[in-house]
């Protein structure tokens, strides 16, 4: 059995670096994932400098969940009424149907 270690990409948050193991082929979406967490961290830390980076993290974590759950909220939103409108749709056209010559 292999142990091989996966490839690692370095991120800073907070300006402090971290090594983070990283498959291959999906280093842009940890980095574009590293970017957003740093900006969210920042912000929560010009609020207040005197939190530690435990606390800002998790603080950032919470802002990030919660804007994830309200987007998939409103995508379950969509979808339901998308399905409304599909069988809304699919009566009329099942009414034409029935009253075409």
């Amino acid at each position: 059995m292999s142990h091989a270690k996966r490839p690692t990409k370095e991120i800073t948050l907070l300006g402090r670096s971290y090594m983070i193991a990283c498959d291959t082929g999906e280093e842009a979406q940890l980095e574009r994932a590293a970017r957003y967490l740093d900006r969210a961290m920042h912000g929560i830390h010009a609020q207040s400098s005197v939190l530690g980076s435990e606390r800002i993290a998790i603080m950032a974590a919470l802002n990030i969940t919660h804007e994830l759950l309200e987007a998939l909220d409103e995508h379950r939103a969509g979808e339901a009424n998308l399905n409304r409108l599909s069988e809304r749709l699919e009566r009329a056209l099942a009414g034409t149907r029935r009253n075409a010559p």
